[in-house]
């Protein structure tokens, strides 16, 4: 026969020793008000975000000097109803990056689930030199790709733009994703197997939905790469093609216009009511998968 302990479950836990309460008790101390990883994380960010909001005030100087008047409306007024150069060249912009996010998120992702997933010969190669137009030098690749439209007899354009930006926004999508897929759970895919579901349905109703905060972060980061690119589009740009990084450093040339201010606020303001919604849904996505 076997007896058990009936004084087992009310045996007393074992104390911690001395050297984990010590280490207990430094990490529920205060940290002190001022140290230098705060000092140095506020230098950063006033570093990161003082010429932002410079560039908000000065966009409601009446005066076109470094010198503020008075407040006025001005050049917002200007941007809105004096500026189609300036609106055409964005919707150039616009254009070119939602169209080249869209194209590099698919073949972005789709290249991380192939190389991450499946085996074959050069695989290495190829995870290698995808990685190549992060690391190159804009100019180098705005000069190859340049050299390229030339040899084909391309003529420089709004596709040339649209083809450039394609190509250095794929690796960043490349990236975002693959880290994505090293967290992935493999286990869901062989459930899916089991239950019937062939490889499309599989990867639209079991892989995309878990990977889809890695696509839209590569899909975002794709359109601020797009949108703020000079070198690589001065160089592939042809006429007709002004994006708003060629305009804006063409009115530079002639002098600082406050109108580029107003339009820098913006976009500032979209872009942060943009990332606000992102940074919302993604949370609420997460949360409910």
């Amino acid at each position: 026969m076997i007896f058990h302990n009936p004084f087992k479950l009310f045996t007393p836990k074992k104390k911690p020793s001395e050297p984990a309460k010590h280490a207990k008790r430094n990490w529920k101390k205060k940290e002190p008000l001022f140290s230098f990883s705060k000092i140095v994380l506020f230098l950063t960010i006033v570093f990161l975000f003082l010429p932002l909001l410079v560039i908000i005030f000065y966009s409601f100087n009446e005066s076109k000097d470094s010198t503020f008047s008075a407040a006025s409306f001005i050049w917002y007024q200007k941007l809105i109803f004096d500026s189609k150069p300036l609106w055409n060249s964005l919707l150039n912009s616009m254009i070119v990056a939602v169209s080249s996010a869209i194209v590099a998120t698919i073949l972005g992702t789709l290249a991380s689930i192939g190389v991450s997933w499946y085996k074959f010969f050069g695989k290495s190669y190829i995870q290698t030199i995808s990685f190549l137009p992060m690391v190159l030098p804009e100019v180098i690749m705005g000069l190859s790709l340049l050299i390229f439209f030339s040899a084909i007899k391309m003529s420089l354009g709004l596709v040339t733009i649209f083809i450039a930006h394609t190509t250095f926004c794929l690796p960043f999508v490349f990236l975002m994703v693959t880290a994505r897929l090293d967290e992935f759970d493999y286990s869901i895919i062989e459930a899916s197997h089991d239950l019937g579901a062939n490889e499309l349905q599989t990867l639209f109703k079991v892989i995309i939905p878990a990977i889809l905060p890695g696509i839209i972060s590569g899909f975002m980061m794709s359109i601020t790469m797009s949108l703020e690119d000079y070198v690589i589009t001065y160089l592939v740009s042809g006429p007709g093609s002004t994006t708003l990084p060629l305009y804006v450093y063409s009115m530079i040339r002639f002098g600082v216009s406050p109108v580029i201010n107003a339009l820098s606020f913006v976009l500032i303001a979209i872009i942060c009511i943009i990332t606000f919604i992102l940074r919302k849904g993604l949370k609420s996505f997460a949360a409910s998968h």
